[in-house]
């Protein structure tokens, strides 16, 4: 377990990296809930640009944030199959129409999937689907909020900050995991990326 203590001001927050199948994963939390988990070699991944205006120092064990050990274990029983939802306490940051369109996205179901078109709607704002879309992309708390389940009209895997390749195994692996049929065709993916040393 790797944690590490980000310091800005009065502001504290814990950073862990959290092993997963599809790859490692940086999270950040502070005492009120997560703040932010991606995967590590995402662009925007934390500790990155933080470091450059943070100063940084490990931290004891028993001083590791409850938050980060809470979301540990719940992303264990994710990965196990276990796990379809999630009750870590998260921060949302950013503009009033992001968080509207991220907290809409924690209302589709483990297992299912929606458009870009049908989540625009969802917002009452169906000529909004570009800007849904880059919200989505914006979205700093992956998996916890489930952009992944976004799909192409067409039923295609498009855009995903942690790769087409990922976001095709998380598919697939709530899909298993649901009880309904899993379908390859769906989620064809040309170009597959390489995750953890292996192809998905």
């Amino acid at each position: 377990m790797d944690a590490e203590s980000l310091e800005s001001g009065n502001l504290v927050t814990e950073v862990m990296s959290i092993e997963t199948p599809v790859g490692e994963m940086t999270a950040a939390a502070s005492d009120t809930g997560i703040s932010f988990m991606l995967f590590s070699d995402s662009k925007t991944a934390l500790p990155g640009h933080a470091l450059k205006t943070m100063t940084v120092r490990s931290i004891m064990t028993q001083n590791e944030n409850i938050h980060l050990l809470t979301l540990k274990e719940q992303m264990e029983e994710y990965f196990e199959g276990i796990r379809k939802s999630f009750s870590v306490p998260l921060i949302f940051s950013g503009t009033e129409f992001q968080i509207k369109v991220w907290k809409e996205l924690q209302r589709i179901q483990y297992g299912f999937t929606i458009s870009y078109k049908e989540q625009a709607c969802t917002l009452n704002s169906p000529e909004s689907v570009r800007a849904v879309a880059n919200a989505n992309g914006m979205n700093r708390l992956a998996i916890l909020i489930p952009c992944h389940r976004v799909i192409g009209s067409n039923g295609r895997l498009t855009g995903y900050g942690g790769g087409l390749a990922r976001k095709k195994w998380l598919l697939e692996h709530e899909r298993k995991h649901s009880g309904k049929p899993v379908s390859l065709s769906l989620f064809d993916v040309k170009d597959i990326n390489r995750v953890s040393g292996k192809h998905l």
